[in-house]
Formats: C-alpha cells, sequence, structure tokens
C-alpha cells in the first residue's frame, strides 16, 4: 500500500505533531508492504532536512513570502499529490493531520478528485478549548468547508477514546480509529536529582495559554516548597512567557522558576531524566506526547483532566486531576511528599506502561491495519468506532 502523508509543516515550535508524525512515517515504513511518502508544506528552505530518511521520503513546498507565494506552494503539493496517487490507483491512501487549514480542505479535494480514500487525524483541533480558541473564525470555516470535508473521508483518527467522542458529539457520522501517539523507548538512566541537590519539577511544552501555566504559578505559591525547583522548558508562544514571569515576580518565585528555552532531542532527555517530577497543568490535551516521553523516561506525572491520561491514576504512575491551581497544588503535595523510593517506583510503573501500549512498532502495525481496512483489504479492526 502507498501512504501518502499531508501536513502544514515540521518546525518544532508548531506542536507535538511535528515530532509525532515523522515517527510514524518512520515506523510505518518499517511494516512490511507498506510505502510511505510525507509532503510538508510550510517548512523553510533554509530548515530543509534530507528528503530521503529512515525509510521513507519525504516532499518539501516551502511557501516563504507572500500570500500569492503559499497559494503557489499549495498548488505545487496538490498537484505532486494528484499525479502520485493517480499513479497508485487501489494502493493509495492519503492521510492528512489536522483540520481547518487550507492545506487540510486541499488535500481533501484532491482525494475527492482522484477517487482516494482520507483519513484524516484530528490532532485535538477538535477539542472543546480548541473549537473555543478563534470561535468566530472556526465556526465560519466550519460551515464553509470543514464540516463536509470531514463528513467526505473515509476514516476520523482520534489518538484517544476521548478525543473521538468530542469528534462524534459534534453529530459527524464517520468511523473512528482510536490509536494512539507513541515513543521509542530512550536508553535507561536513573532518573532525578544526585542526593542532597534541589529537586526538579519539569515542565516541557510550548509556552501558550492552553498549557496551564498561570495555574502553575498560583499552585507553587500554594505550595511553598523552598526545596524544590521548576525547570519550564520549550518555545514561547505569541508573547506568553512574558505574562507567566509577571505573574512569578508578582508572586514574589523568581526563585523557584528557571526558563530554559527551546530544547533539541538530546537535551530533550536529559531535562527528562534529570527530573524529580513532570508538571503539564494544561486546560486541554488530544493526547499530550510530552506526558508519554516523561513516563518513558520513568518520571511520575502531575497532568489534569483535561487530558485523556486516566492511566496515570490506574496504573499508579501519577496523578490525573481537575484544572485550577487549588486541585494542582493538592496533587503538587503528594506527589512532592513522597519518598525519593516512592517516586521512583512509580516511575518503572509509567515506563512498563509505555513499553506495553505505546510502542511505535505497535502504533504503526495498528495504522497499517486500519488502512488495509479502508482499501478493503482486510477486516475491521477492534479499535474502530463504528457513529
Amino acid at each position: 500500500m502507498k501512504i501518502f502523508i499531508t501536513i502544514f509543516g515540521l518546525a518544532p515550535e508548531s506542536g507535538g505533531p511535528a515530532r509525532s508524525v515523522p515517527s510514524l512515517a518512520q515506523h510505518l515504513s518499517r511494516q512490511d508492504g507498506v510505502d510511505v511518502n510525507l509532503l510538508v508544506l510550510n517548512q523553510p528552505v533554509s530548515a530543509l532536512p534530507e528528503p530521503e530518511r529512515d525509510g521513507y521520503v519525504t516532499s518539501f513546498f516551502p511557501c516563504n513570502g507572500s500570500g500569492l507565494g503559499k497559494l503557489a506552494a499549495l498548488y505545487r503539493m496538490c498537484s505532486t499529490l494528484s499525479r502520485k496517487v493517480e499513479a497508485n490507483v487501489g494502493s493509495s491512501i492519503i492521510h492528512d493531520q489536522g483540520i481547518w487549514l487550507l492545506n487540510n480542505h486541499a488535500a481533501v479535494a484532491v482525494a475527492k478528485k482522484t477517487a482516494t480514500p482520507v483519513v484524516v487525524s484530528l490532532r485535538g483541533m477538535l477539542e472543546p478549548w480548541a473549537l473555543n480558541h478563534k470561535a468566530f473564525k472556526k465556526k465560519a470555516a466550519w460551515n464553509l468547508y470543514q464540516k463536509r470535508d470531514l463528513n467526505s473521508v473515509d476514516l476520523i483518527h482520534a489518538t484517544s477514546s476521548q478525543e473521538a467522542a468530542n469528534f462524534l458529539k459534534l453529530g459527524l457520522r464517520k468511523p473512528v480509529a482510536i490509536i494512539p501517539n507513541g515513543v521509542d523507548l530512550p536508553p535507561w538512566r536513573e532518573p532525578g536529582a544526585s542526593n542532597g541537590a534541589q529537586k526538579t519539577l519539569l515542565f516541557l511544552s510550548r509556552i501558550h495559554p492552553k498549557k496551564g501555566l498561570l495555574n502553575l504559578v498560583k499552585a507553587w505559591q500554594l505550595v511553598g516548597k523552598k526545596d524544590w525547583k521548576v525547570i519550564i522548558a520549550g518555545p514561547d508562544e505569541a508573547g506568553h512567557q512574558r505574562d507567566v514571569m509577571d505573574a512569578i515576580q508578582a508572586a514574589g518565585l523568581q526563585k523557584s522558576f528557571e526558563f530554559v528555552g527551546p530544547i533539541d532531542d538530546e537535551a530533550k532527555w536529559d531535562r527528562y531524566f534529570s527530573a524529580d517530577l513532570f508538571v503539564l497543568p494544561t486546560f486541554s490535551e488530544n493526547f499530550g506526547i510530552v506526558i508519554v516521553e516523561a513516563l518513558a523516561c520513568g518520571l511520575p506525572v502531575i497532568t489534569t483532566t483535561g487530558t485523556p491520561w486516566q492511566e496515570l491514576q490506574t496504573h499508579n504512575c501519577g496523578w490525573w486531576v481537575e484544572t485550577g491551581a487549588e486541585p494542582l497544588a493538592e496533587a503538587l503535595n503528594s506527589a512532592m511528599g513522597l519518598s525519593d523510593l516512592e517516586r521512583h517506583d512509580m516511575g518503572l510503573r509509567g515506563r512498563r506502561l509505555v513499553a506495553e501500549h505505546y510502542s511505535w512498532t505497535k502504533i504503526a502495525r495498528d495504522m497499517k491495519e486500519a488502512y488495509a481496512w479502508v482499501l478493503g483489504k482486510g477486516p475491521q479492526p477492534d479499535f474502530v468506532v463504528n457513529p
């Protein structure tokens, strides 16, 4: 089968899909009988990686510059996609990432024009918080084309049961494949600070209002832990870091917080393994890839019910609490009140959870099974939910 994965961009600051989608392409390409092409629209020329790597081929359509330049890049992308799927009729699938953008609409249009099956990964874009963000523009897009596009696809991909339920609540009657994101288990290192060193709580994600950092500042003020430090790692988005820093200063907590900026992959793993706890106080996540990464490194995780991570409770490897400063403060007190050995044991349980359920090999195998069903070459998988 020929899989054509389409995405707007791979800039690290754009969030989780910039990491998870290339990983999916890489591991799909290792499955027998699967040929993967990744088509990327908005990638600056200066940042282009090698077009052929990790067993799959990437085609880039840079669209720096004016609106006309972006439309020209989109046209080139659609022309290339049409030509490739038409050369592989009967074995091709278009797998588009996300919704709302013109390239998403264009990918569905190519699928209709060429009679090619299409799968759409929602990537959190129909979660309640996301729908309420820039709600007027999204309502207009929904009525103009987005609802019609989603009603025309062959399969919706959600990364959690929660995301699938939110999709179905909108009244759309399409089958949904529930397949999570994954992680490659990093080589094991004993996590946490050395004996006698100051312990650290790590936040690693975009610095964005959705991520709940202002609640973390309020919670830290309630906790008042002076023998712990909060490390904030990740890119600033829309100037929100200034808002967070102002809140820290107003609370007199400057000595408790450290901003380390964006970090690359190797530094990322170092940060995970050198921390004692991980926190993601977010208002909304369809999945939360950083949660899986933290668990893979043996870190207990504190996050909110805005994520689909009830497994933290059922597997006793973290805390899954309501959004807000007070519930977060209670979880922080509980986590930091444990002994090093108790947190270590929680971390080991989290790593086992990731190894058993969130390996990329398993996820790629499930995705291949979903593709086969869409192509009429296999039975309906048990992880596909009918409307």
